[in-house]
């Protein structure tokens, strides 16, 4: 067995890697990973409601929402209309899981995309 410990990337190396991603992938990736985050937390999941958490799911839900306005003009509609459509999911599954669902206009990213009917 060898006494050397596991290399780990420098933080030279991190940075050179971050800087060759072109900002689109970095935002979309985001979204992706809140549109993922936000369906365990509607139940969505193989696991069910073993993760349900809907006051968690809002935010994440809301915070998609706001990234996906604030970046309409900078992403193309190629990347941005799959991630309109999932986020509209997302907004729906919301409002079908709540007790007492919000008003219309009321709901997790209302505020940015308008009002979701079920």
């Amino acid at each position: 067995m060898s006494d050397t410990p596991p290399q780990t990337p420098g933080f030279d190396d991190m940075t050179r890697d971050i800087a060759e991603v072109p900002a689109v992938e970095v935002l979309v990736t985001v979204a992706v990973n809140l549109m993922s985050a936000a369906a365990v937390k509607l139940g969505l999941s193989e696991e069910g409601d073993k993760y349900k958490d809907l006051d968690e799911a809002r935010k994440l839900v809301h915070a998609l929402a706001g990234l996906l306005d604030a970046s309409a003009t900078e992403i193309s509609s190629f990347h941005a209309a799959p991630l309109r459509d999932g986020l509209k999911s997302l907004q729906l599954a919301f409002r079908e899981a709540s007790l007492v669902p919000d008003e219309p206009g009321q709901g997790p990213g209302e505020k940015y995309t308008g009002a979701v009917y079920g």
